[in-house]
């Protein structure tokens, strides 16, 4: 790591990865880098692949789950890319590393709605642009603008939405690879005053379903056309259902969640056996929602 040293890029080596996900699960990263501006970033990048090291993007790992076997690579996480939020007119633009409650204050402040929905997402701007997050009706897509990030070769480019393929919980990052810097929303004139009521409305519903007082990984599966993981599972009489210290959440069945010294392998054995009853009872074949990274 004598190379990041020469180029005062902060990183850490043998981190657990535990201390770096909302599932709180996870081993060391060989190395867990932290870049503070974009250049740092880049040269961390070029870095790895000059010496051969393989790389993982880490945002506020709020939809990730690492092995516990950690991760033999550099593990770049980009929550310290933290340039100002700024509000120019009815344009937001923000940082990969902020967090997605943090656009929707400065959303709020200046007047401009569209972002309610996010507020209460655990991620980052990045995280939520790489996977095109959404809840209550909403999805970033419907207020993203354009989005700068170095492409798989590193080279630094700007798209507008309409070419980043964004689906749901996919987008062209997930297919073509590279690193999201900063994304700009397009909002509209609202009431700060309603604009607030609607975000602490939103927060109160997920207080009350989601099982926030445990860690998890939010939403471990997707959507089913014409079902909800959550209600599926519950049909299947899983609530609660546990393995090791994983268990389907008793709040909220769509979540799974640690309830102390859940290991990777318990969640993978568990959503392996969610999958395999949902489908023998119900037909529907789940799939993970959760990252895994191994």
């Amino acid at each position: 790591m004598g190379a990041l040293r020469g180029q005062q890029i902060p990183f850490v080596e043998k981190e657990p990865l535990s201390r770096h996900t909302t599932f709180r699960i996870g081993g060391p990263a060989a190395v867990l880098c932290l870049p503070e501006t974009p250049a740092q970033l880049l040269r961390a990048l070029e870095l790895c692949r000059e010496y051969g090291v393989r790389t993982y993007l880490l945002g506020n790992g709020s939809n990730t789950l690492f092995a516990d076997e950690g991760f033999d690579g550099a593990v770049i996480c980009t929550v310290d890319l933290r340039a100002p939020i700024t509000v120019t007119g009815t344009t937001v633009s923000a940082p990969a590393g902020a967090s997605l409650a943090a656009v929707c204050r400065e959303a709020q402040k200046a007047g401009l709605t569209g972002l309610e929905f996010a507020y209460g997402i655990p991620g980052t701007v990045g995280g939520a642009v790489y996977m095109n997050a959404g809840a209550y009706g909403g999805e970033l897509k419907q207020v993203l603008s354009r989005v700068t990030f170095l492409d798989k070769d590193l080279r630094l480019e700007t798209l507008p939405v309409e070419e980043l393929a964004l689906g749901y919980r996919t987008s062209r990052f997930e297919t073509d690879g590279g690193s999201i810097l900063e994304a700009v929303f397009q909002l509209q004139p609202g009431a700060p005053q309603a604009i607030e009521a609607r975000m602490q409305e939103l927060m109160a519903r997920r207080r009350e379903k989601q099982p926030l007082e445990l860690p998890s990984a939010g939403s471990t599966f997707k959507r089913p056309e014409g079902a909800f993981a959550g209600q599926l599972i519950e049909q299947c009489g899983l609530r609660g259902f546990a393995v090791g210290g994983a268990a389907v959440s008793t709040k909220h069945c769509g979540f799974v969640v640690n309830t102390g010294g859940a290991t990777c392998a318990d969640v993978i054995r568990l959503t392996d056996e969610i999958q395999k009853i949902v489908e023998e009872k119900t037909g529907y074949r789940l799939s993970r929602e959760i990252r895994v990274v191994r």
